[in-house]
């Protein structure tokens, strides 16, 4: 840690002059500064004015008389700020130094908060029934980033997919096949998944509307699916996975990999919801109705609201009691009923592995994907069905141990509704796999990639196709990662067709290319950096500036993971990045003055090069060498 270190260290000294006064203790802050407040500032002064019963400005002075740096060289001074704060002056002829050994270590901005703590990040979840589009990828790029980013601070991650393979979604598909004449081969050698989703699931729920014989179709199928022995059944198992193959093609294109795939199907005949329905009943976690409009059911009590049905009067369990046993499961509350097999080999080389209740090889079968603690993304449409089921959770474990990472909807453009041939009435609508209103990811990571293909070989003439090819992907995945990552979880993304393409402004592109801007640098030179000397040379705004930036890495780290927020390492690439184009702009490096600035100042380079790669890292986004 540096500058992350460095702030604890203020606050420790900060918190020993108080003791040493017998002040009372308080919860004060100490972080970066804004401009013109120093490097680092504490607000303990506006904290002790009332207990002092003096002006903030008043117990500044009196504070910053107090400290001694002589265990802390990297500050020269405190100062008493006319407002009120203390402001902490970093001494750059001996920070740099410390800054820039320290990023080019391999574990550079890694945390130990997580002391290898098993924790488990569930994302993704799409019903295997069609093609994920850009609204799905909102969710598995955020489940991916946070798994980065506990991984990171030393979390022992397993990442899931729960697949929902026997919901009416799968029953339509099968509808479709069966009773409305489509055939199972696509056409024109289709991607399975886009003309399940496109064709059969649209053009059969269609058809419900005039057929009333087919919607009752519709429910038998249903019934049969959930008898692991009927024809239909595995029927449905067999068309699941041809739609789960092509969905982990996207995923992979995009550089998201699982570690275990769990089946709906097998969760309900694994008898895990009667397991943990009698413990529910047991700790009296839900009651029974004797009357009143839920009378003969089994309710969840909520404070403030309508209790939630759990159990219908008719025995027939709600869509909760699907959410409930699976997060019971992940939480290891229950014994485990399943073993484990191999689903395949994913892009990166990793074993993805399925739940079975087959028995199999028993060293796979010792595997185990549970955790101390569970994240879940799911958007905030069910934000209060997670509420329930993070409340129950909190009955049987501590609180906190099952977190909703919540998330606002993607919705698209009027111009995208537009140019699909379908029409609007507002500014944005909301995307439906039913109705067939949304974007495939595939096509929108196609048409980025040809259109960033085309700019990269009018500007690289020198390379090859397979390079420049190399370059397009690089630049289209960190896009479409990066639009996703950017904004607050609470913000609805609209998205657009022709602006989510654009190479400018606050854009992953951006950031990359200050990545290829270094890189291109240091190809310019024939001098070995050497990060022994010469790093107290770094001395103007623009240098000193840059290296605040990169020692500040571990405490955007720190932050991201305690918010679980990706959005901060997105904000701090960007910041980053924005802060070695001044530099590059500034800084003439490869005409520097003396063969001993030219060494320090390469060096710089080379440090901002390794933490923006890191950060990006946990972005899941690549650095190219050229752009």
């Amino acid at each position: 840690m540096v500058f992350l270190d460095l702030l604890e260290n203020i606050r420790s000294k900060t918190t020993s002059i108080l003791e040493s006064q017998n002040y009372t203790p308080i919860n004060f802050s100490v972080e970066s500064a804004k401009p013109g407040f120093g490097d680092i500032t504490c607000n303990v002064s506006f904290l002790l004015s009332k207990q002092l019963k003096k002006s903030p400005q008043e117990i500044s002075i009196e504070l910053s008389k107090l400290y001694e740096f002589n265990d802390l060289p990297q500050i020269k001074n405190v100062k008493p700020h006319p407002s009120g704060y203390l402001n902490f002056e970093i001494d750059y002829t001996k920070f740099n130094n410390i800054v820039m050994s320290s990023s080019i270590k391999e574990n550079y901005g890694s945390l130990d908060l997580g002391n290898n703590e098993k924790i488990v990040v569930e994302h993704t979840s799409v019903n295997p029934n069609k093609a994920l589009h850009v609204g799905h990828i909102r969710n598995v790029i955020l489940g991916d980033v946070i798994s980065k980013i506990l991984k990171k601070c030393n979390f022992d991650v397993k990442v899931l997919n729960y697949v929902d393979d026997s919901g009416l979604q799968i029953a339509d598909i099968i509808v479709g096949f069966k009773y409305s004449g489509f055939s199972q081969d696509p056409p024109n050698n289709e991607k399975f998944d886009h003309y399940c989703g496109d064709t059969v699931y649209v053009k059969t729920t269609e058809k419900y509307e005039t057929d009333k014989q087919l919607e009752e179709k519709r429910h038998e199928i249903l019934k049969q699916i959930e008898d692991s022995s009927s024809d239909i059944s595995k029927m449905a198992q067999m068309i699941t996975r041809r739609v789960l193959d092509e969905q982990l093609k996207t995923v992979w294109n995009l550089g998201v990999f699982y570690d275990c795939l769990n089946f709906e199907s097998q969760i309900i005949h694994s008898k895990l919801w009667e397991k943990i329905f009698e413990k529910l009943k047991s700790d009296n976690q839900i009651k029974y109705e004797d009357s009143g409009d839920n009378a003969g059911c089994w309710v969840i009590p909520a404070e403030g609201e309508d209790d939630k049905i759990l159990v219908r009067s008719n025995g027939v369990a709600t869509y909760i009691a699907k959410d409930i046993p699976y997060a019971a499961w992940k939480l290891r509350l229950v014994d485990d009923p399943f073993s484990y097999k191999v689903f395949t080999t994913q892009k990166n080389s990793q074993t993805l592995y399925e739940t079975t209740l087959d028995v199999v090889d028993n060293d796979i079968d010792k595997q185990d994907f549970f955790g101390n603690k569970v994240i879940t993304v799911i958007d905030n449409r069910q934000i209060r069905l997670q509420k329930i089921v993070s409340g129950l959770m909190a009955k049987f474990k501590e609180d906190g141990a099952y977190t909703h990472l919540g998330y606002e909807s993607v919705t698209l453009s009027a111009d995208t509704v537009k140019s699909l041939g379908l029409t609007t009435d507002g500014d944005s609508t909301q995307m439906s796999g039913r109705k067939g209103l949304y974007v495939n990811a595939d096509t929108v990571l196609e048409t980025l990639t040809k259109r960033v293909y085309n700019e990269s070989k009018s500007r690289n003439e020198d390379l090859s196709d397979s390079e420049i090819d190399q370059i397009a992907k690089t630049v289209a995945v960190g896009t479409i990662r990066y639009e996703m990552i950017k904004p607050d979880l609470d913000k609805i993304i609209t998205f657009d067709l022709k602006t989510s393409l654009r190479l400018e402004g606050d854009t992953c592109s951006y950031i990359q290319y200050s990545y290829a801007r270094a890189a291109r640098i240091l190809e310019k030179t024939q001098t070995k950096p050497n990060f022994d000397s010469g790093s107290e040379l770094l001395s103007s705004n623009f240098e000193k500036n840059l290296i605040k930036k990169i020692a500040m890495f571990d405490v955007q780290v720190n932050d991201s993971v305690k918010n679980l927020s990706p959005k901060v390492i997105a904000r701090y690439s960007y910041d980053l990045s924005v802060a070695f184009s001044s530099f590059y702009e500034h800084v003439k490096v490869l005409a520097s003055e003396t063969p001993e600035l030219l060494n320090a100042r390469l060096c710089l380079v080379i440090s901002f090069q390794k933490t923006l790669k890191s950060a990006l890292g946990l972005l899941g986004i690549d650095a190219p060498e050229r752009m």
